[in-house]
């Protein structure tokens, strides 16, 4: 417990600190607390997890006194993020009586103005500060702490001109915390023009690389689905994560993961906070051990127990990649991070390949995969019924049957029609349908194309430099 003192911490947070058992500071805790209770800017680099909240909480609980306005302000790229820091710092302030509170959107506002007029700190995210703010029942005349949680995060969701509107209606004087992941363009524009003389820290992954077993399947497209299914049944699990580039697909693989007996939830931009809400608590409560999620859902939370992370969709470049596997493989406990391969996910795999500190083995196949049915959607029902079901899952990101062609689909809308069930009542096997032109047939090795394979598909020189890649990296 002296290392925490000796870091400066108000002993209001040593005597939670103790009860909480606590043993020693985190990296980017013995670092930065120090500083932040000095009242000096910083800029943080650390990963989702890594006890930053408390970093921060010591210089706002040490500052800032009750019935004083708004003393300090945090800022968080999503609702759940939001709810998590204000819960947390609430904790860590239990002895110090603060009135804290979180604004975020999809939420009634009206509450949120009632409890402004009482707030100390205040935790929200950009869209529904910038509101209050517009309205006049947010005021920070007497602010003395700005923190931007998960700033390239923030960024990275063109949140950009609403923080740096935010920031213009803070006072000059003040304390400026920012922490992110990476540290890129935008973060040092902020840094260099809202900040005075921050000092910069980093701390390494708290991901232990021994334990961090990576891998990934080369999968026919229409067995993604089927061998998801096949591994998770498989592998021994505590909790599991599956990432998803977009909504379509998170609908997809939770509805028949359910269906094929495995319970699942959702958690994506598109849900009330109700339902986000609910379906946080279950996971938590490992009620149900499966969460399906994209990357703008699942950034900031801080999930202890998740023993395994599969990437149903890679991620476009390695820095998602690397924040993805951090959430397994924690406190030096064994974790899996699986990737699951069909044709569609080669350029982003050949993009996260590059980063040369990642150590991805290949698996082959398990022979007994079975096949996973897909229930025919009627004609007409598609859109009220699935809302993205299975067509969204082959198709993800796109708009619409061109630029899911455009996107390197090539599946003609007939085709399509017969995958989906849309023509008869028949149950079909995901995927089934005649290969396209260029494509292996099915049950054959997708990833070892031929050249000529790869040439033939009409999305022409990209995949032609799509294939040379892959080519000289062996897989």
């Amino acid at each position: 417990m002296q290392k925490f003192r000796d870091l400066g911490i108000p002993e209001e947070i040593i005597r939670v600190i103790q009860e909480d058992g606590f043993e020693k500071p985190s990296e980017i805790q013995s670092k930065t607390i120090p500083l932040v209770v000095e009242g000096k800017d910083v800029i943080g680099g650390s990963a989702t997890g890594s006890g930053k909240t408390l970093a921060f909480a010591a210089g706002i609980i040490k500052n800032c006194e009750h019935g004083k306005g708004v003393q300090a302000l945090i800022l968080t790229p999503t609702r759940e993020l939001a709810e998590q820091v204000s819960v947390s710092i609430k904790h860590f302030s239990k002895h110090k009586p603060l009135k804290i509170i979180s604004v975020y959107g999809g939420v009634s506002i009206n509450p949120q103005i009632e409890s402004l007029r009482h707030a100390d700190v205040v935790v929200g995210t950009p869209g529904r500060i910038l509101d209050h703010l517009e309205r006049d029942t947010l005021i920070l005349d007497s602010m003395k702490i700005l923190v931007l949680d998960e700033a390239d995060r923030m960024l990275d969701m063109g949140f950009i001109d609403d923080v740096v509107k935010i920031i213009r209606a803070c006072p000059k004087e003040r304390q400026t915390l920012l922490f992110s992941a990476t540290i890129y363009d935008e973060v040092v524009m902020i840094a260099s023009k809202y900040m005075h003389n921050p000092v910069e820290i980093s701390a390494e992954s708290h991901v232990d690389p021994k334990k961090l077993h990576q891998v990934f399947y080369d999968t026919p497209d229409n067995m993604k689905f089927s061998l998801l299914v096949h591994l998770l049944k498989k592998e021994k699990s505590d909790l599991v994560m599956v990432f998803c580039n977009t909504r379509k697909n998170t609908g997809f693989v939770v509805k028949y993961l359910c269906s094929s007996g495995i319970p699942a939830v959702a958690v994506h931009g598109g849900f009330s906070q109700d339902k986000r809400d609910r379906t946080m608590e279950d996971f938590h409560s490992k009620k149900i051990k499966v969460l399906v999620c994209t990357d703008v859902a699942a950034r900031g939370l801080d999930i202890p127990g998740i023993s395994h992370v599969y990437n149903y969709d890679l991620p476009k470049n390695s820095k998602e990649y690397v924040h993805r596997i951090g959430r397994t493989a924690r406190a030096g406990k064994e974790g899996m991070a699986i990737n699951i391969l069909a044709s569609r996910d080669y350029e982003n795999f050949s993009k996260i390949q590059e980063d040369e500190s990642l150590n991805i083995v290949k698996e082959e196949l398990p022979s007994n995969v079975d096949r996973i049915f897909i229930k025919p959607v009627t004609h007409g029902s598609y859109r009220g019924e699935f809302r993205g079901g299975f067509r969204g899952e082959r198709r993800e990101g796109s708009g619409g049957y061109g630029r899911g062609r455009s996107e390197g689909e090539h599946r003609s809308y007939g085709r399509d029609r017969r995958d989906s069930g849309e023509r008869g009542g028949k149950w079909t096997f995901e995927g089934q349908g005649r290969p396209s032109h260029g494509r292996p047939s099915r049950g054959g090795s997708n990833y070892h194309r031929s050249k000529e394979a790869s040439n033939s598909r009409s999305s022409g020189r990209g995949d032609r430099e799509e294939h040379r890649g892959y080519k000289k990296k062996r897989y």
